[in-house]
């Protein structure tokens, strides 16, 4: 198992909400609330604002759990060689990659980013942290079930196809 899903699956429901389903709900969030703005045009309405907490909160949540994940897990990880393949530092690296999308979104939603740029062009650039971070996420959660020991000639075992 990669310290991705072990990350998940220790602690139940705990990690699991705090890790997981936490941030994703605020990109669920976000991607709904920026498709609502786009179909309405309404770049002051109830989803802009929902958009905007969405944004903050998502930036300075996902900051907190970059670093206590870095602290905690990656720096003794790599410091004891305890990756368990690339697989596990590819689900791990990109979860945390994550971190870029949300601040961004944060810096923008709080108005330290893009103070030069019109309405459209914040939606635009807002819309793309968003969908940045849905795909990092998801190919964190791909490689993050995969058997670390599949490059490594180790998984699979007793595994019988076409059975």
């Amino acid at each position: 198992m990669t310290h991705y899903m072990e990350l998940l699956a220790t602690n139940q429901p705990w990690q699991l909400l705090l890790f997981m389903a936490i941030p994703v709900i605020c990109a669920e969030t976000l991607a709904i609330s920026e498709l609502i703005i786009l179909f309405t045009r309404n770049l002051a309405g109830r989803a802009k604002r929902v958009s905007k907490i969405t944004g903050i909160f998502a930036g300075v949540y996902f900051t907190a759990v970059f670093i206590y994940l870095l602290i905690t897990a990656v720096i003794p990880l790599t410091a004891t060689g305890g990756w368990r393949g690339p697989f596990d530092v590819i689900a791990v690296g990109f979860y945390l990659i994550g971190v870029i999308p949300f601040a961004g979104m944060f810096l923008l939603d709080t108005g330290i980013l893009g103070r030069k740029k019109d309405q459209v062009e914040k939606l635009k650039l807002h819309a793309i942290l968003v969908g940045i971070f849905l795909v990092v996420a998801h190919v964190a959660m791909i490689f993050g079930m995969l058997d670390p020991a599949l490059l490594t000639g180790g998984g699979m075992s007793g595994v019988m196809i076409g059975a």
